[in-house]
């Protein structure tokens, strides 16, 4: 398949050694929640990671799927989301989806693969998926590992022009840098960058704090606009 082309400190690229370790001994499993504004995107990439075809691209489903599998001796457990995207979307079914996520990644998600089509990544989807983040905890984006897919129609220039693209650059700020670009790639790379995004955060995972409040979409979406200046100060 067709993944990401991963860069690590430097900018070294990342061994494709098969004797790599994506996971310290420490950690048994790994917990990764699928986000972002394509289904058949996101299950692509769920199917390449656990080496199988366990998601069907072409139907979307209204709920939370759960799939787990061995990978180099570590269980994996991916959970794919609906469209929680859309603009039409409720608050009370966005939070619906976020507590079925945090049930079926119990005790709690260690990374958010946030799986972005950069063509089609606009300020609303960026809006909603701060909001979709907070909805899970205040430190989801320390959590985040964002993988940018290949545009339907890729063209000269694409790699320079989309950092320029600003919900998707604010995407990548607000996440601390941390990305992947689609490419010719192979698995070790997405592992790699996953197992790096856990161990950043000591193996920990999300405690998440789904909010009742009747304002909690407001309150999540002005947070996430706050963050922003803070950013882009710090880089």
């Amino acid at each position: 398949m067709a993944a990401a082309a991963a860069c690590g400190d430097k900018g070294r690229p990342l061994s494709h050694s098969s004797s790599y370790q994506f996971l310290p001994p420490t950690m048994s499993e790994l917990r990764v929640v699928l986000l972002g504004n394509s289904w058949s995107q996101r299950s692509s990439v769920g199917n390449f990671i656990l080496g199988q075809t366990v998601f069907n691209t072409e139907e979307e489903p209204d709920r939370c799927l759960r799939e787990r599998g061995q990978v180099k001796g570590k269980e994996m457990i991916l959970i794919n989301t609906p469209d929680l995207l859309h603009p039409d979307i409720s608050e009370d079914k966005l939070t619906e989806h976020v507590k079925t996520c945090e049930r079926l990644s119990d005790p709690g998600p260690h990374v958010f693969l946030l799986v972005l089509q950069s063509e089609d990544f606009t300020e609303e989807h960026k809006l909603k998926l701060c909001r979709v983040l907070q909805l899970f905890s205040d430190q989801s984006f320390e959590h985040s590992l964002i993988l940018i897919s290949t545009p339907r129609e890729e063209s000269p220039g694409f790699i320079e022009s989309y950092m320029e693209h600003p919900p998707l650059n604010d995407m990548i700020r607000m996440c601390i840098y941390r990305y992947l670009k689609q490419g010719n790639f192979e698995l070790p790379e997405l592992l790699t960058r996953l197992g790096q995004t856990a161990k950043e955060n000591n193996g920990e995972h999300i405690s998440c704090d789904v909010s009742e409040d009747e304002d909690a979409g407001l309150f999540m979406t002005t947070k996430c606009e706050d963050m922003k200046p803070a950013l882009l100060r710090e880089f």
